[in-house]
């Protein structure tokens, strides 16, 4: 795609945005039913998932882990917008691979050691960038999607998260 396309795309998404600021505020949505043994289907855009116990829990790896899943969303945001702002700037790239991963403790998740954080104790997001830019168009590329990207800035400064039950 052609930076003149992107913009052209978004033009009119933008000066709605700005005109109706509240329309800029969308609901993204998941939900997931229980599955057999320790599983849970999830209904994604595009296919059917089942999650599953983690082999280090237990799982047998026949399942997607939520962990894994929590990086993939990660690096999908990550390239797509890397490759968006790549393209308005209009900046060579060749190529770009993204790769996230992070450190686990199961004794926290396993209940084996209360003092265990649950959950991810390090992300490391990484690009290998093959293209033709200066180092100060690298750096605007980097710096700009981190600033858009939406699962990175999450996860950097969460939002708070309300759980409701409805038992029935």
């Amino acid at each position: 795609m052609k930076a003149t396309e992107l913009k052209d795309m978004q033009a009119p998404i933008k000066a709605k945005y700005r005109e109706t600021p509240d329309a800029a505020v969308i609901t993204l949505k998941a939900e997931g039913s229980l599955g057999e043994g320790v599983t849970c289907s999830v209904q994604t855009s595009k296919a059917l998932i089942e999650a599953g116990l983690h082999p280090a829990t237990g799982g047998s790896g026949m399942h997607a882990c939520s962990g894994d899943m929590l990086l993939e969303a990660l690096v999908a945001c990550a390239g797509v917008t890397l490759n968006a702002v790549a393209t308005a700037l209009e900046l060579k790239i060749r190529d770009a691979k993204v790769r996230a991963e992070g450190d686990l403790d199961f004794k926290g998740t396993l209940g084996v050691d209360k003092g265990s954080p649950v959950g991810f104790r390090d992300v490391r997001l990484a690009f290998d960038i093959d293209g033709d830019l200066t180092a100060e168009q690298l750096a605007t590329l980097m710096k700009l999607t981190e600033r858009y990207c939406v699962v990175y800035q999450t996860l950097k400064s969460p939002p708070p998260v309300t759980v409701t039950v409805k038992a029935g």
